[in-house]
């Protein structure tokens, strides 16, 4: 009897033991508590128990230890096949893709069957490093094993082939899927906005509502983003509408997706209240509405909030918001804050200002007209001298100030840095022609043509009664040209009386002045404005979406068409929002 009740309080200690042990392991995720609850299992003999083990590697590898995770691993004898899924889980839910991988093909070389968790798991792993070859060899995998029906796999072959850029592959898994769950959906939509195809993303979420299947807050994400791509905003406001009529919260994520979408399809206000609504908004709900201030020039309004932000809501702006803050003060002029700011980074936060800090401050100073201060700033105080975006911003500014020494130097950067982008050598070319330089021109010219480099071509498009117009310098594509060409001619005379005066591009050198204007009539941007005001009531604000710059010649003019017609005209280009009233632009012409 005592010789039984001695083996039932040994086993009793063990157990006590196994607990403690256990809540070591638990304490983790610092490496070295587990490391020491290692050394405490194999004192103790314990170390062979593998539920114990199983929590140890899986929190190691949480901790972010994966060697010794791998060392631990390749010490056990005869790992099973929940030690297997767990490590496999647990390295692609941390980012250790390779180690998912990893302890994949030592699953496979094992006894161990995989399950449709390790599929869901291992694809994840492909996906987060585009493995495009491994991925397609695990999909045969899938049929061999017998998970080929099976709908979490096929969402997560879906993901992956979206994410490697591999759409068309992604879209038929997706087509054969038996059942689609909102989760398949939403992966594929995701997929096409992702790779910048968004009317494909709106085109997929329409047959989703026509198939009755009930979006949910990651669908209206995907789809909010897909619209900022687009631009348009009466699409913005149907998925706003839709979002209401399906009784989705708009949390912050959500929220703070709306407020780009509606910043970026032109709408500011709307942006702002929705931004009001959200509850508990995060640095980056804030950071997203100074952006949307930012790119329409309302640089006062974001300093505002920027303020706000840190004094009275206490967040700590990151390196996202400086980013927003020191564009917004680059597009309204508002030079001394923008230093300001651009010096709070160290001295308050200490953040080491990056690429993007440098190019808004270089952009910045350009347009104010301190071009010496800018050239100086790349040179001596700018560690990202060869980086094109800090050469194209000062060539923007060289461009605005008619500094065409500057300009051509800053063009010849550009070119050494990217010479297969056609951009930079328009610009040398049109730096040289405003100074007069017809050879170099020339020279420019014949190097295109011999590196087969063809310029980029120009197109603006507009949305009326919900369906996309395009438009492209001289168009006469449209059914209603001749209409569109006579009211246009009818507005630029319109405008010639309130004092418009052409502003032939530079790129137009070798044209005769009358083939010159008429070509500058015929911008796209021109053409979206006039068939806009042809096909809209009076009161009724133009919205049109350019893919390249909106040229010199086009800004004045529609400064002049928003006067002569009392209408809004907001054109989004490349760079930010043009908001013309009343014969003036929101950017001061600071662009």
């Amino acid at each position: 009897m005592e010789e039984y009740n001695g083996r039932e309080e040994q086993k009793q200690r063990q157990r006590s033991k196994s607990v403690e042990y256990e809540a070591v392991i638990r304490a983790g995720p610092h490496i070295r508590p587990l490391q020491q609850a290692h050394a405490h299992l194999i004192v103790s003999g314990r170390h062979r128990s593998r539920a114990l083990l199983t929590k140890l590697l899986t929190l190691s590898s949480a901790a972010g230890s994966i060697a010794y995770t791998r060392r631990l691993f390749l010490s056990v004898t005869d790992p099973d096949s929940f030690l297997f899924n767990s490590l496999i889980k647990a390295s692609s839910q941390h980012g250790f893709s390779l180690d998912t991988i990893f302890f994949y093909r030592r699953m496979l070389s094992s006894p161990h069957k995989p399950s449709s968790y390790t599929f869901t798991s291992v694809f994840k792993a492909c996906a987060h490093l585009s493995a495009l070859k491994i991925g397609t060899i695990l999909h045969s995998h899938v049929f061999v094993s017998g998970f080929g029906s099976n709908s979490f796999v096929q969402a997560a072959i879906v993901a992956f082939y979206a994410k490697s850029s591999a759409l068309c592959v992604a879209r038929k898994v997706f087509d054969k899927m038996p059942q689609r769950s909102v989760v398949a959906w939403n992966t594929m939509i995701s997929g096409y906005e992702h790779n910048g195809l968004a009317n494909e993303a709106m085109t997929l979420f329409r047959k989703m509502n026509e198939m009755g299947v009930c979006p949910d807050s990651a669908t209206f994400v995907s789809v909010s983003s897909a619209c900022s791509q687009i631009g348009s905003l009466e699409l913005g406001c149907w998925v706003y509408d839709s979002i209401v009529s399906n009784g989705i919260r708009v949390n912050v994520i959500l929220g703070t997706s709306l407020i780009n979408m509606f910043s970026r399809c032109g709408d500011v206000r709307r942006a702002r209240a929705v931004f009001d609504s959200i509850s508990e908004g995060n640095v980056i709900a804030w950071t997203a509405m100074i952006s949307g201030y930012g790119m329409h020039g309302y640089g006062v309004e974001a300093m505002e909030l920027f303020y706000e932000m840190k004094k009275e809501r206490g967040l700590v702006p990151n390196t996202v918001t400086f980013v927003a803050v020191l564009s917004a003060c680059a597009h309204a002029g508002l030079i001394h804050e923008g230093r300001q700011v651009f010096a709070s980074m160290r001295e308050e936060y200490g953040l080491v200002p990056g690429l993007e800090h440098h190019v808004c401050m270089v952009d910045m100073l350009g347009k104010a007209g301190l071009l010496t201060e800018a050239y100086q700033f790349i040179k001596e105080l700018c560690p990202v001298e060869h980086v094109p975006a800090v050469w194209t911003a000062m060539l923007g500014a060289c461009k605005m100030h008619k500094n065409y020494d500057l300009g051509v130097e800053a063009a010849q950067h550009l070119i050494s840095l990217e010479p297969e982008n056609p951009s930079n050598y328009v610009l040398l070319s049109n730096m040289y022609a405003l100074a007069g330089r017809m050879d170099r021109v020339e020279s420019v010219r014949n190097v295109m043509i011999q590196r087969g480099i063809k310029k980029q071509a120009g197109y603006s498009s507009i949305d009326v009664n919900n369906k996309t117009y395009l438009f492209r310098m001289g168009d006469k594509a449209h059914p209603e040209t001749n209409e569109i060409y006579q009211y246009l001619d009818g507005l630029i005379w319109r405008c010639k009386e309130a004092g418009y005066a052409p502003i032939p591009e530079s790129a137009m050198h070798e044209l005769e002045e009358e083939e010159r204007e008429y070509a500058l009539r015929h911008h796209s941007e021109k053409l979206a404005v006039a068939f806009g005001l042809m096909k809209t009531s009076h009161g009724t604000a133009l919205k049109i979406v350019k893919n390249l710059r909106i040229c010199e010649d086009c800004h004045s003019a529609i400064k002049f068409i928003s006067v002569v017609t009392n209408r809004e005209i907001i054109i989004r280009d490349k760079l930010r929002f043009h908001h013309f009233r009343e014969g003036s632009c929101s950017c001061l012409d600071y662009w």
